[in-house]
C-alpha cells in the first residue's frame, strides 16, 4: 500500500469502503422489508445515520448518503493513519 501515493490509496479506499458501507444499508433495508418486525436492522442504524427514519423517502436518502459519506470518512483518516503507523514500525 505504501507504493502509491496517499492520494491515490484514500480515492480507492473511500470509494471500496463508501460502496461497501451503502451496499450493506441497502441489504439491511431490505431484509427488514422481508423480516418480521423482530429481525428488522433499522434500529441499529438508527442512532448512527443523523436523519434516518424507517420506511419514509427522506429518511432512506438521509440513511443512504450518510452510509456513503462514512466510507469516506473512515479512508480519510485511517489511510493516513495506517501509513504513519506502517513507517514507525520499520
Amino acid at each position: 500500500m505504501s507504493d502509491t501515493p496517499l492520494k491515490t490509496s484514500i480515492v480507492s479506499w473511500g470509494w471500496t469502503l463508501s460502496a461497501f458501507l451503502l451496499i450493506s444499508y441497502l441489504i439491511c433495508v431490505g431484509f427488514g422489508l422481508l423480516s418480521p418486525e423482530q429481525f428488522r436492522m433499522h434500529e441499529a442504524w438508527a442512532p448512527w445515520l443523523p436523519g434516518f427514519e424507517w420506511l419514509t423517502l427522506t429518511g432512506f436518502m438521509a440513511g443512504a448518503i450518510g452510509s456513503f459519506l462514512y466510507g469516506w470518512y473512515i479512508a480519510v483518516l485511517a489511510v493516513p493513519l495506517y501509513r504513519f503507523f506502517q513507517g514507525r514500525s520499520r
